[in-house]
């Protein structure tokens, strides 16, 4: 019986540490990101002001409404627009568009931000400010 308790135990904490805690993040308000992941072109910014986001998508500028609780780590964008420059990489830019609003919780390592649907990361950016 002790040996099923032990390892009742040893797997809760195991689950413990693999999932990913969003609670009492820092605040995103006047903060600057850059993806972190290389892509073609211009790398793609995000920029926190308040209740909006803006930055650059890699080709075209975007902006957006922002709902984020540091309390809890929850996310959210919506009402996302941007210019409509042509460019070589639009299919990536588009895919970052796309993205972004999936996000549903956001954690802040160091100078890293990781954007989240549910427990799948999605994004990760650098902070540039």
């Amino acid at each position: 019986m002790k040996k099923y308790i032990f390892a009742a135990m040893a797997s809760a904490v195991l689950y413990s540490c693999g999932a990913v805690s969003t609670q009492n993040q820092p605040v995103l308000a006047n903060t600057q990101w850059q993806l972190s992941d290389q892509v073609k072109g211009n790398q793609p910014t995000l920029v926190f002001e308040n209740t909006r986001v803006s930055g650059n998508g890699g080709c075209n500028n975007y902006f957006g409404d922002l709902q984020a609780d540091p309390a809890t780590g929850s996310f959210s964008v919506k009402g996302i627009g941007a210019t409509k420059k042509m460019c070589e990489n639009i299919a990536g830019e588009t895919t970052y568009f796309n993205m972004l609003p999936k996000a549903n919780r956001y954690r802040i390592s160091g100078s890293t931000l990781e954007l989240y649907q549910n427990d799948l990361l999605l994004l990760k950016f650098s902070k540039i400010k």
